[in-house]
């Protein structure tokens, strides 16, 4: 099978090359391909003839999203278009991954496939929703794989992050512990993207990350432990934090299709995280 990949050189992009690599993969990324070009994307899709189109092509800076906003909306929105333009057009399967951002994070349990999105608070959520919505629009098969609080191989990431920042030089580390959500392994991602490309027929929307949850502070707190580093944390509030984009405090996401769908779940994150914490450190 031939497979192309937006974003291909990006952290979920790179995984994906690993876990896939039984298939030809077409790497997508700048320079190679410009979502943003319409007519030069069309031609790349031409002329690669992939079987599937993996869309991981974004901005995804989510403070600077809001300050480039034009930029937000023509690599979330406008690309998102194009490569489902071009999939539709090729007779290509569209598979594009979004994010929990979509959601406006006040929910007092984890979304599921069926909530109704809105984009939320942000310029990022609300460039990934009317991304989707292209998507939905300009291709008719389609799947919209969301995840949230990705880590993978190479970074970046909060694991990345926190282990530099436990350099032996901060006595203490201040982590937020009013934010909830689902620390995610792109390896797990590509391991069940890889079941869904399996499964042709399947369209729609699926939530894929890990099972479980924990706040930003019990995620650094198993990071340490599983590293064997003696780094204290200390629990804060996401108002002792600040950023230019609010982040939700709620970014759990419910696995109902995949278990609608008779697909394998997603890990639980501990044995995820303790999976990459040894092969990455």
């Amino acid at each position: 099978m031939r497979i192309l990949i937006t974003g291909g050189k990006g952290m979920l992009g790179r995984t994906l090359q690993n876990v896939l690599s039984d298939n030809e993969i077409i790497i997508a990324d700048l320079p190679e391909a410009d979502i943003t070009d319409a007519a030069g994307f069309d031609a790349f899709v031409e002329r690669n003839a992939p079987d599937v189109v993996i869309h991981c092509a974004a901005m995804t800076a989510v403070d600077r999203c809001e300050t480039e906003k034009e930029l937000a909306y023509k690599l979330n929105v406008e690309g998102s278009g194009n490569v489902a333009k071009a999939c539709r057009k090729h007779g290509v399967r569209l598979i594009a991954v979004s994010t929990d951002y979509v959601f406006d994070g006040k929910a007092e349990r984890p979304y599921n496939e069926f909530d109704i999105a809105d984009g939320g608070a942000t310029v990022y959520g609300q460039s990934k929703f009317y991304g989707e919505e292209a998507v939905k629009k300009n291709c008719d098969n389609y799947v919209i794989c969301r995840i949230s609080w990705l880590y993978g191989a190479g970074g970046p990431s909060f694991v990345h992050a926190m282990m530099n920042l436990a350099d032996g030089t901060r006595p203490v580390l201040k982590v937020v512990n009013d934010q909830h959500g689902n620390p995610t392994s792109a390896l797990a991602v590509a391991r069940n993207l890889k079941n869904i490309i399996a499964r042709p027929e399947l369209t729609g929307i699926f939530h894929m990350t890990c099972e479980g949850e924990a706040t930003w502070y019990e995620f650094a707190l198993e990071i340490f432990r599983l590293a064997g580093k003696e780094q204290k944390v200390q629990p804060c509030t996401t108002e002792e934090f600040p950023r230019p984009a609010p982040r939700p405090l709620n970014s759990r996401l419910e696995k109902k299709r995949l278990r609608l769908e008779n697909l394998p779940p997603m890990p639980d994150w501990h044995d995820a995280l303790k999976e990459f914490m040894q092969s990455e450190f």
